[in-house]
């Protein structure tokens, strides 16, 4: 009698091992291969542990990033040990004092010359950062517009040799400022507290679905969910505004979107990023600063706005403005990796086209390998639009259905009800 093709038997008879992949990788990868290092104790990125350090006369095989060292008070570093001290972006008094350290045994990678984005960012974006110069230059004279500006002249995805190494490093930067960031919300909350929220980006403002996600936002950050996003607008940016006014009341929010629905369409730069700037005024998030007492890192970011995860490779759409925190890359590749890794909670799918499809089947492969370790509910907003529209259950319950690691096409929930994704996401 024939075995079938999910037996032991023909997995053996047909070369297919279920444990790995073409019997060689092993399935998922091992732990200390994807996890996040914790290099806190090697790292130094504010000037306060700097003065710390430097107090005790040495720095030796320390990492010191991004730190403004030509500003009052400049550290006296002649008499502090620095064999194997990496300074990478940092800015020192003169070029005299980056050459003693290097004559003494440390390694510097200055920051480049001429660039309007820092080599090695010790810390995430804010709103304020990235709408810098809106008030005197309107969109085009924003921070973000301006570097991305810069991406576009230096190549854009394929740019010149120095420019690929200085977005290199600060992609590297948001990297370490990421894990930073979501250390102590993890430490409290776990990796299972942490809800990626996809869909479309052309998603008008005050329109349905729009209303929908910021709900769908507003509600899991009430239930301690971190609300993580591609940082884009249309469904992401709703989202992240619920987030931002969850500690108000739901009439505030609907308020809100009533204010934003005055600029409705992204490609309206100017009007869309005021609307943006006003709500934020007249909403302000009424959020207690937070610190984890064991770790000593602010959590009241999470609960007002949670965390956008754009790229200037779509520097084009206006920047989110919402969000707690936003680690912004070059990398379309690595920010769209990391945003499905962290969302360890589950991932709401809200309608979207061939961007969000993508998504879906790259968290997809993350599960059915068990990449990252156990994955929550996949929820789709909008049962027709998923099953008739672009049907992707059909084709992502038998996948999940034949992983390595069992039966998964369960994670799979479509609904119409925002409450009823809420209580999936939250539910245990």
């Amino acid at each position: 009698m024939a075995s079938p093709p999910g037996s032991c038997a023909y997995a053996m008879v047909c070369g297919v091992d279920r444990g790995g992949q073409d019997g060689v990788v092993p399935t998922p990868p091992p732990a200390d291969v994807i996890s996040p290092h914790d290099t806190s104790a090697t790292e130094i990125e504010t000037r306060s542990a700097f003065e710390q350090r430097l107090a005790g006369g040495s720095l030796a095989g320390l990492t010191v990033q991004g730190l403004r060292l030509d500003v009052d008070p400049i550290p006296d570093l002649s008499g502090t040990e620095v064999t194997g001290t990496l300074f990478v972006g940092c800015r020192f008094a003169s070029r005299e004092v980056g050459a003693d350290l290097v004559r003494r045994g440390a390694n510097v990678v200055p920051p480049f010359s001429g660039l309007p984005y820092p080599t090695q960012p010790s810390h995430l974006y804010t709103p304020e950062d990235l709408a810098a110069g809106f008030a005197e230059g309107g969109f085009a004279g924003m921070y973000d517009t301006r570097v991305y500006e810069h991406f576009r002249a230096h190549g854009g995805a394929l740019p010149d040799v120095r420019e690929a190494l200085g977005q290199r490093l600060h992609d590297h930067g948001v990297d370490n400022a990421l894990v930073d960031a979501t250390r102590a919300w993890l430490a409290t909350h776990g990796p299972q507290s942490v809800v990626g929220v996809m869909g479309g980006h052309a998603v008008r403002r005050g329109s349905v679905p729009y209303r929908m996600a910021a709900v769908l936002g507003w509600e899991l950050a009430r239930a301690d969910r971190l609300v993580v996003t591609g940082g884009g607008p249309g469904v992401m940016e709703a989202a992240n505004l619920g987030a931002y006014l969850s500690t108000r009341p739901a009439g505030e929010l609907t308020a809100a979107i009533d204010l934003l629905a005055t600029a409705p369409d992204f490609t309206d730069h100017d009007r869309y990023t005021s609307a943006a700037l006003e709500v934020r005024v007249r909403y302000a998030p009424a959020v207690p600063r937070q610190r984890d007492p064991d770790l000593n890192l602010d959590l009241g970011w999470a609960r007002a706005g949670g965390l956008a995860i754009p790229t200037w490779l779509y520097g084009h759409e206006p920047a989110n403005l919402f969000a707690g925190r936003i680690a912004k890359y070059f990398s379309n590749a690595i920010r769209e990796d990391t945003i499905l890794r962290l969302a360890r909670g589950g991932i709401v799918f809200a309608p979207g086209r061939a961007g969000t499809v993508q998504e879906v089947f790259q968290a997809a492969t993350k599960t059915y390998y068990g990449t990252d370790g156990a994955s929550g509910a996949y929820v789709f907003l909008d049962r027709a639009y998923w099953t008739t529209e672009l049907p992707v259950e059909s084709l992502l319950r038998p996948l999940l259905a034949a992983s390595p690691f069992g039966d998964l096409s369960g994670t799979v929930h479509l609904t119409d009800d925002v409450r009823e994704a809420v209580r999936v996401l939250t539910a245990g």
